[in-house]
């Protein structure tokens, strides 16, 4: 069946309103995605403000068999959540489905729908004393949808794990226009299988999520912020074993920064002070005390003086203010501003276990720069849960967009190969969208291919639903 675009637009228009539907003008906030990779064109982009009026655009939709494209703030890393360049596919954009619905104290959770801004949400919890413990460097403009859609990391995994974890309970619009309202608060419910689970992480392959039933903690007490030096990354790892041990629940972050990774930051980003004198690896801790202001002092000096008595690390520096610490994660958050300042690279989001870590890293820097003479890997990422952003830069004086051009695959290959190796994965929190779409197919096990392909096929048997990623279309 050929679309009648006239007529499909205009009913369109007739249920959600005509502002609310986009053909003219400069559409690229909607279809030019974060990286500016894959640029897109929309049959329409569309904008719905009610959960209702997702599922009148999903029927309409369905009526006309128009693939659907979902997407939050735009601010994914994989290509994901922006339309291809046929201009056949809609955009739906979640952004008016923006409000906190309740916040539930007692039961500790709150209700949030979609299109709501991480830092929106945030600051509503806390506005009632709580905490909402899903942090990220995009915060002022990524959604709660989007990051359930692609099960969000960042900062405090470590602690209270990815989005999937702090998810309750889910509203979905299906493929067909059908609302399933899953908005449970409830921590135990062993009815039947847990849908959630299937929706969060999909990247908009299955449905539509609308809104979500989300986690919070109390807010803590007090929270302390350190830099500390060492020489290894297996001191690094003897660091993480300890502030475990000393800390327990209270460390909520760990982080660390190669040389070459802070050294960028020096070079693009003068301003933000780097307290320590250069080292192999840098690490930032957080620790979130419930009992108040000394007890996490005492705790982290603590920690840091028994790790500099055995060796584990050579200097330390501790925030003794908000914007000192404010400024050390500053420091860690800019590495990946640095990079794009300093050229094009090639970007890897990987997982391994946490003690694997040095004996990958150490073998695949050899390895890339046996190949490639000159090469930069950057190495920074979330040490606590191992999760490593492992980029590879060009080496000094080439063209970076020639070398991304011309190695990327291989490399891809080379580090990857050593990734699988480790018992890694090849995606830890961006997903896998268009990018790592043909490297899911090689990488995945037959029989979990199939298990995602069945999947595909119940939920979206037409195959509308953000086709071509995460699994090929058809």
């Amino acid at each position: 069946m050929s679309l009648d675009t006239p007529k499909f637009l205009e009913q369109l228009a007739a249920r959600i309103g005509p502002a609310q539907v986009l053909r003219e003008g400069d559409l690229s906030a909607w279809t030019l995605d974060w990286r500016r990779r894959w640029p897109g064109r929309a049959l329409a982009v569309a904008r719905p403000g009610t959960t209702e009026e997702v599922a009148q655009v999903m029927r309409l939709c369905a009526e006309h068999r128009v693939a659907v494209v979902p997407q939050g703030g735009n601010t994914g890393l994989v290509g994901a959540s922006v339309p291809d360049a046929s201009g056949t596919q809609l955009l739906l954009s979640l952004r008016r489905l923006e409000r906190v619905r309740a916040i539930d104290p007692a039961n500790l959770t709150m209700t949030v729908e979609a299109g709501c801004v991480l830092q929106a949400a945030q600051q509503a919890a806390e506005a009632e004393g709580l905490w909402l413990p899903l942090s990220l460097a995009s915060e002022g403009s990524c959604t709660v949808g989007g990051n359930l859609a692609t099960n969000a990391g960042g900062t405090q995994v470590l602690r209270h794990g990815n989005a999937r974890e702090l998810c309750l309970g889910l509203e979905v619009v299906t493929p067909t226009g059908e609302i399933w309202d899953g908005l449970s608060g409830l921590r135990k419910d062993n009815t039947g299988y847990d849908l959630r689970h299937l929706y969060i992480g999909s990247e908009g392959t299955l449905g539509v999520i609308t809104a979500a039933v989300m986690k919070l903690q109390p807010q803590p007490a007090a929270t302390r912020t350190a830099l500390a030096a060492c020489d290894s990354l297996e001191t690094c790892v003897a660091l993480l074993r300890l502030a475990r041990s000393q800390a327990g629940d209270a460390l909520t972050g760990f982080e660390v920064i190669g040389r070459h990774a802070l050294s960028l930051v020096a070079r693009h980003f003068p301003q933000i002070p780097q307290p320590l004198s250069a080292c192999a690896w840098t690490v930032l801790l957080e620790l979130s005390d419930s009992e108040g202001e000394a007890h996490a002092q005492g705790l982290l000096e603590a920690l840091l003086a028994r790790a500099l008595a055995a060796g584990t690390i050579g200097d330390a520096a501790v925030a003794q203010s908000l914007a000192q610490s404010r400024a050390m994660w500053q420091l860690r958050e800019s590495v990946s501003a640095a990079q794009s300042a300093e050229g094009l690279n090639i970007k890897h989001d990987i997982g391994l276990p946490v003690s694997a870590i040095p004996e990958f890293v150490a073998r695949t820097d050899a390895a890339l720069r046996a190949r490639w003479p000159g090469v930069r890997p950057v190495t920074f990422g979330h040490l606590g849960d191992g999760n490593l952003h492992y980029n590879v830069q060009a080496p000094e004086g080439e063209d970076p967009g020639r070398f991304l051009a011309a190695q990327e695959d291989a490399v891809n290959m080379l580090v990857h190969d050593a990734v699988q190796a480790h018992r890694g994965t090849i995606s830890a929190e961006h997903g896998i969208g268009r990018l790592k779409r043909d490297e899911l197919q090689r990488r995945k096990s037959p029989v979990a291919l199939a298990l995602m392909r069945s999947i595909k096929q119940a939920l979206d048997p037409d195959g509308r639903m953000n086709p071509d990623r995460m699994l090929p279309a058809g």
